[in-house]
C-alpha cells in the first residue's frame, strides 16, 4: 500500500466543497468512469471581477482523487480566475503535503477539470480535450496531447513517470513504445535524451495473494471493503454491487437495482475493477457473476 501524508487523508476522510455549487456558472468535467477517475469541478464566479467566490467537486475515484479535488476548491477560492488557472497539479500535490508517484495523476486530472471549468465561463471550447490527438493508450483512453502536455509541465523522463501522471502504460503495457516516442521528442526540444534502459519494467503476472503479503480471507476483507466504499455513489444513482465469488484474480460481481442491465454497466465495471487494481496493488478483472463457469456456480 501507498504512504499518505496526513493532509491526504484530512482531505479524503473528511473533504472540503464536497458537492455541486449552487448557481453555478463554470463547469468543469474531466475523466469516466471507465478509465476509474472522474470529476466534476463546479464554480461560482463573480462576473464583474472574475473572482471565484465558492467551488464544489464531485468524484467517483480513489482516496488520491477525492483529497486531489478537496484541495483544488480550497486552493482556488477566492482567487481571479486568471490566478486559478496558474495553479499546477505540483501545487495541488504540495497543498496536500505530497502524493504517492503512483497516485500524481489524480492532482493532473484537478488541473484539467480546473481548465474546463474557466473555458465554459468563458464560453470557450476547451482546447486540452484530447480529442486531437492520437490515442495511444486504448486501456485508458490517454491520448498523445495529454501526455505531451504532462510530460512538459511536469518535467518527466520515464515511462514509468508518465504512468503515474496519466496512467497510460498502466494496463496491458503495449502503448510503452508510444510512450517512448513522446518522451523522446519532448525531452529533445529540453536538450536531454530519453534513457530506454529507464522505463518502466515490462508488467509481470499478477501476484497470488500470499505474494501481496496477504491471506485470502485478508484479501476478500479488502475487496470488500473497496466495493463498500464505492456502494454510496451506486446507491444514488438507485444501484448496488455485490461481491459473488473470487477466483485468483478473477472477481465475479452481481450489479444490482438500476445498476443491472444499464447501458453503463460496462463503463461501471470498469471502474469497478481499476480501484480494485489500485487498492490491491495487482492486476485483476471484474467479470459479471453471469459469466462465472457453471462447474463454479455447482460449487465444484
Amino acid at each position: 500500500m501507498w504512504d499518505y501524508s496526513e493532509k491526504v487523508k484530512e482531505h479524503f476522510f473528511d473533504p472540503k466543497n464536497a458537492g455541486a455549487v449552487e448557481n453555478a456558472n463554470a463547469i468543469g468535467e474531466v475523466g469516466s468512469i471507465s478509465c476509474g477517475d472522474a470529476l466534476r469541478l463546479t464554480l461560482r464566479v463573480d462576473e464583474g471581477n472574475d473572482v471565484i467566490e465558492d467551488a464544489g467537486f464531485q468524484t467517483f475515484g480513489c482516496g488520491s482523487a477525492i483529497a486531489s479535488s478537496s484541495a483544488l476548491t480550497e486552493i482556488i477560492k477566492g482567487m481571479t480566475v486568471d490566478k486559478a488557472l496558474d495553479v499546477t497539479n505540483q501545487d495541488i500535490a504540495d497543498f496536500l503535503d505530497g502524493l504517492p508517484p503512483e497516485k500524481m495523476h489524480c492532482s493532473v486530472m484537478g488541473r484539467e477539470a480546473l481548465q474546463a471549468a474557466v473555458a465554459n465561463y468563458r464560453g470557450e471550447e476547451w482546447e486540452d480535450d484530447h480529442e486531437e490527438g492520437a490515442l495511444i493508450c486504448k486501456c485508458f483512453a490517454i491520448d498523445a496531447v495529454m501526455i505531451e502536455d504532462t510530460v512538459r509541465a511536469n518535467n518527466l523522463s520515464t515511462v514509468e513517470e508518465v504512468t503515474n501522471y496519466t496512467k497510460a502504460g498502466g494496463g496491458c503495457s503495449s502503448c510503452h513504445e508510444g510512450i517512448e516516442e513522446i518522451l523522446t521528442m519532448v525531452m529533445a526540444e529540453r536538450g536531454e535524451s530519453f534513457n530506454a534502459a529507464a522505463k518502466a519494467p515490462a508488467k509481470q503476472k499478477p501476484a497470488p495473494a500470499a505474494a501481496s503479503g496477504m491471506t485470502s480471507l485478508q484479501r476478500i476483507r479488502r475487496i470488500e471493503m473497496v466495493l463498500e466504499s464505492m456502494r454510496p455513489t451506486l446507491k444514488a444513482d438507485g444501484g448496488d454491487v455485490e461481491l459473488v465469488e473470487v477466483e485468483g484474480n478473477t472477481i465475479y460481481v452481481n450489479m444490482i437495482g438500476a445498476c443491472s442491465g444499464c447501458q453503463l454497466a460496462s463503463a461501471t465495471l470498469g471502474g469497478i475493477q481499476q480501484r480494485l487494481m489500485e487498492e490491491l496493488g495487482e492486476f485483476i478483472k471484474v467479470v459479471p457473476a453471469s459469466q462465472m463457469p457453471q462447474a463454479m456456480k455447482a460449487g465444484g
